[in-house]
This record gives C-alpha cells, sequence and structure tokens, in this order.
C-alpha cells in the first residue's frame, strides 16, 4: 500500500532520486530515462481514453477498450515499479513488483480481437483520422520511444525479460486500436508515397 502523506521531500534538490532497493542515482541516468518515458507514456493513454468517449470504444467482442486502456495505465506503473528495481532476479515477490507474461498475453488477445474486425492493410496509414485515433497513435509513438529507452538500459544494466515484450507488444495494440477506432468513421487516412510532390 502507497502512502504519500507530503509530496515534497528535498531528497532529489542534489539531482538524484532514490530506487526501490534504496539506493539513489542522477536523475539523468538511462534508468531514470525509461521510467519517465513510461510516466509520460501514461499521461498520453490518459488523454485517448478521454478523447476515446466520443468514438466508438467497445470492440466486436463487446469489450470496452476505454477499461483496457486504464488496465494498461495500472499495467504501467507495474513497468515502471518493475524498472526502479535493479538487479538481475525478475521472481516476483511480495516485496518486489516484477512485469509478468500474463500482462504481455492480455496484451496480445486484445489485438487479435480488434485486429479480426479490420481489413488488411494495404498501404501505411497516417496517424490521425479522427481526435480519439489521433491520440491513440501519439501514445503509439511514445511506446517506442520508451521501447528504445528500455533496450538501450537492458543494453548497460539487467532488464527484466517481460518487461521488453509488454512494451513491444503495447506500441502493436495501440496501432490497431488506433485503426479500429478510425474503422467507424471510415478507414484510415492513408500514405501516398510522394503524393506531395
Amino acid at each position: 500500500m502507497v502512502k504519500l502523506n507530503k509530496i515534497y521531500t528535498r531528497t532529489g534538490d542534489n539531482g538524484t532520486t532514490g530506487l526501490v532497493d534504496g539506493s539513489r542515482i542522477s536523475k539523468d541516468a538511462l534508468r531514470i530515462a525509461a521510467i519517465g518515458d513510461v510516466d509520460e507514456l501514461n499521461s498520453m493513454i490518459g488523454m485517448a481514453i478521454v478523447a476515446l468517449t466520443a468514438d466508438r470504444a467497445v470492440d466486436d467482442n463487446g469489450a470496452d477498450q476505454r477499461a483496457f486502456l486504464a488496465r494498461i495505465q495500472n499495467d504501467l506503473f507495474d513497468l515502471g515499479a518493475d524498472l526502479a528495481t535493479p538487479g538481475d532476479d525478475f521472481t516476483p515477490s511480495e516485496m518486489t513488483l516484477r512485469m509478468v507474461e500474463s500482462q504481455s498475453t492480455a496484451i496480445e488477445e486484445a489485438i487479435d480481437a480488434l485486429n479480426d474486425a479490420l481489413e488488411p492493410l494495404t498501404s501505411f496509414i497516417l496517424p490521425g483520422g479522427s481526435q480519439a485515433a489521433a491520440a491513440v497513435h501519439m501514445a503509439r509513438a511514445i511506446t517506442r520511444r520508451a521501447e528504445r529507452t528500455i533496450v538501450a538500459l537492458a543494453d548497460a544494466e539487467p532488464v527484466n525479460p517481460y518487461a521488453l515484450t509488454y512494451i513491444n507488444r503495447l506500441s502493436d495494440y495501440l496501432f490497431v486500436l488506433a485503426r479500429f477506432i478510425n474503422k467507424a468513421r471510415g478507414g484510415d487516412p492513408l500514405w501516398v508515397p510522394g503524393g506531395s510532390r
């Protein structure tokens, strides 16, 4: 249980921040950059949820994608906690929150459910279409940045493999969700190679 009585602590005034194991590192460290990218992604998904209320949010199986996005927001806090826990023991415990395979599997199932309702792609698509789809595409782009940062961190320090799987699968889900949202308005805006020459 998290309990925050005071928002400012002054412990970070010297440019460092604390990790789960009690160690302190610079706020510009790669691990903190990865956590920051995940935080920004979570905020953008919150914006997508708000934008999605005006668009088609329920898939053909009756699943509300706003609820699934809220689940993803919770997962992203788990991911942030995982990244904030250095070390090479990725086994979840009462004291250590780690990403697990089932979190990625849930995303794969959501992708399959949405993708079944879509026509195959015949062109690259442009990010946009509706306000909700544009917000989801922005979240997708931030996901890719977060993934690049986490991969860079994994090149330097141990990172939970399920964290990498999750962030990679999430960008796929957001791409398919944006397409699903745009289906209700007639489809995606398509890239026309060289179309503005």
